[in-house]
């Protein structure tokens, strides 16, 4: 895959990839390259969408949003057998090869459902949730808090996300500066920001170094301290 081919797309390394979602970059390379135990093997979970031809994993933007309900998936309880299987289905439900990403999926810590808006023949239309293991409707409603910092286009595939929430004002967008983290407002990067503001003597300089507002370098700042934490933690 060549560079411009790259562009819309986003480009990260497990490790990027891990500092990003707080997810290590070792079980991340597990996912998508697949692996072994105990003699029993265990497929990759899907195909990342870059492959660069050097046998080495990369990440999409749309594989890191996959990454993401994957983990929080398996955090709330569900087994990544079970994942893999919800993928599977999901793929024949929505056509999507990689379903997870999109805003349809919820869960309760046991089941993975599919969110389905039906149209009936008078045109009205009404949510409903398929258990994907199950294969029957229930009606329960369950919400996932991890959407929340994504923008979904109305066909429900992620747009941009908010790695710090809104209040920073940080996005993640495979459109612009290769999906890596920036101030939402000017497109510069966050590592560069913060890095300025070290290096040229403050917030203040940085700002007039790459022309952004002051509130911008100091969110970004905020938001490249906060991801070093993580990494420390």
């Amino acid at each position: 895959m060549e560079s411009n081919d790259l562009i819309g797309v986003g480009l990260y390394t497990p490790a990027e990839a891990g500092r990003l979602l707080r997810v290590p970059a070792q079980k991340i390379s597990r996912w998508l390259r697949g692996h072994n135990i105990n003699g029993r093997e265990y497929p990759a979970l899907w195909e990342p969408q870059v492959s660069l031809g050097d046998d080495r994993v990369y990440l999409g933007f749309r594989d890191l949003m996959e990454v993401r309900v994957a983990d929080a998936f398996i955090r709330a309880g569900v087994s990544a057998v079970r994942v893999r299987a919800a993928i599977e289905l999901a793929k024949e439900v929505i056509g999507q090869a990689r379903p997870l990403s999109t805003n349809r999926f919820r869960t309760d810590g046991r089941e993975i459902f599919l969110h389905i808006i039906e149209e009936d023949e008078d045109g009205e239309q009404r949510e409903r949730l398929l258990n994907l293991f199950r294969r029957q409707f229930e009606f329960k409603g369950i919400i996932d808090p991890i959407l929340q910092t994504v923008d979904f286009g109305t066909d429900g595939i992620p747009l941009v996300w908010w790695p710090a929430g809104r209040r920073l004002n940080v996005v993640v967008d495979p459109a612009r500066a290769f999906g890596q983290p920036i101030d939402a407002d000017s497109s510069v990067p966050t590592a560069i920001l913060a890095s300025a503001a070290k290096q040229e003597g403050g917030i203040a300089a940085a700002a007039r170094v790459y022309d952004v507002a002051e509130s911008s370098v100091r969110r970004a700042a905020e938001f490249e301290t906060m991801m070093e934490q993580r990494l420390a933690a």
